[in-house]
């Protein structure tokens, strides 16, 4: 709103691409979100869109600078989590366990805090401390039945950091806990509980054969398309 209209409707298109490409090809999603920096540095979202992009293809000192200047335009500390997380894909994983415990957490809405608890497990990990990275999981978000948009990456984590420290057995309680509640496939839970139960998804015949074999002859709708499992 800030923007005359022509601008304001360049950015916006610019912005929708970062948007729809950013999981797919993050790479063509921070190139549109440069033309959108470069047409409007001074706008909050563009900042911010440009921090995720950037974010996206493990630029992250790129992204901290774009957070941070989000965080000064609008004073909101939402973008906290993911400022910490930068400073662990910097390689400085006690930067982002001391801002774990700075007071903008206790502004954070759930979900943020949420967020931010898997940060700081992850910078424990980082430093080699497993043990203090499950406790720090350990929490009333973790124990809930009711699940919550973060529940399934919550329980993910914990399970990841079980097995890391050789508890098995719990992990794939967890990882099954996880998959449960990871109704839109946000995790690879059932991947990895294949893998601890033994069981390997192999191709049973090459991309090149598989084709062959397709134009040779047509499919039998009841068998296998082109692979199976194995134990």
């Amino acid at each position: 709103m800030s923007l005359p209209k022509t601008l304001a409707e360049d950015v916006a298109r610019n912005l929708v691409m970062v948007a729809r490409l950013i999981d797919e090809d993050p790479e063509e999603a921070y190139a549109y979100s440069r033309i959108a920096l470069r047409l409007a540095s001074r706008v909050a979202a563009v900042r911010e869109a440009a921090g995720f992009a950037a974010y996206a293809t493990q630029k992250y000192a790129e992204a901290l600078a774009e957070f941070r200047a989000a965080r000064r335009m609008t004073g909101s500390v939402e973008l906290w989590p993911v400022m910490a997380d930068c400073e662990r894909g910097l390689g400085r994983p006690e930067r982002a366990m001391a801002m774990a415990g700075e007071p903008e957490v206790q502004k954070l809405d759930k979900a943020g805090q949420v967020e931010m608890r898997l940060v700081a497990a992850g910078a424990r990990r980082d430093m080699g401390q497993i043990d203090a990275a499950i406790v720090t999981l350990q929490s009333p978000e973790l124990a809930s039945s009711s699940v919550q948009p973060w529940t399934p990456r919550l329980r993910y984590a914990y399970a990841d950091a079980l097995l890391e420290a050789g508890r098995e057995d719990e992990a794939r309680e967890w990882f099954g806990k996880a998959l449960e509640a990871d109704k839109d496939g946000a995790t690879d839970a059932s991947d990895r509980l294949a893998e601890l139960d033994g069981v390997e998804f192999v191709d049973v015949l090459g991309d090149d054969e598989a084709d062959a074999a397709g134009e040779a002859a047509p499919r039998d709708e009841d068998g296998p398309a082109d692979g199976s499992a194995k134990a």
